[in-house]
């Protein structure tokens, strides 16, 4: 039987009010909350391709990598609080506590959602939708701009993805979106 263990998230999103796009996970990998920060396993090709879409360098350090999204731009966090799950893997997450996900759109100039993998797009228009549509001033938006955007994710697990055809995916669904 697998081993499950609540986890509540424990790192701050990463915005400021000039964010234009949000990039959404569902909840930190064993790896990221070690190291309390996004995407920390050494195999995730997360930072290698924003570094490639923004051209800047591969950030290693967290106020490296904080500064990397907020000259861009780019709004980084989980749909998940807290839930149980087994090590790492999201096909095992239950028993769900949203975040606050309405809160960062209402202090940043989000014009795009998007989810690295297709659980974090899941789990987006389960729970978050939901929360947008009750909220009357974020209810007209939530159709269009708040509409979530699947990209592959730049999880190790999503092997069949090379960090070239992640790097162009990537590029074409976010690029109009960057700061140069």
């Amino acid at each position: 039987m697998a081993d499950y263990q609540q986890h509540t998230h424990e790192f701050e999103p990463v915005f400021n009010k000039n964010s234009r796009i949000l990039i959404l996970g569902t909840f930190p990998s064993v790896k990221s909350r070690e190291q309390h920060f996004y995407y920390g396993h050494p195999q995730n090709r997360f930072w290698k391709v924003l570094a490639s879409l923004t051209q800047e360098p591969i950030p290693v350090t967290i106020p490296e990598k904080k500064h990397l999204l907020l000259k861009h731009q780019i709004a980084v966090w989980d749909v998940i609080q807290s839930c149980e799950i087994v090590g790492s893997s999201d096909s095992s997450i239950r028993n769900v506590v949203p975040a606050d996900i309405p809160n960062i759109l209402s202090q940043t100039s989000i014009s795009a959602v998007f989810g690295n993998g297709g659980k974090a797009c899941e789990l987006y228009n389960k729970y978050t939708m939901p929360m947008l549509t009750k909220d009357l001033s974020l209810a007209q938006a939530s159709s269009s701009i708040y509409a979530i955007h699947k990209l592959p994710s730049t999880s190790p697990a999503n092997a069949a993805w090379s960090l070239e055809r992640l790097i162009q995916t990537w590029g074409q669904e976010i690029q109009k979106y960057l700061l140069s």
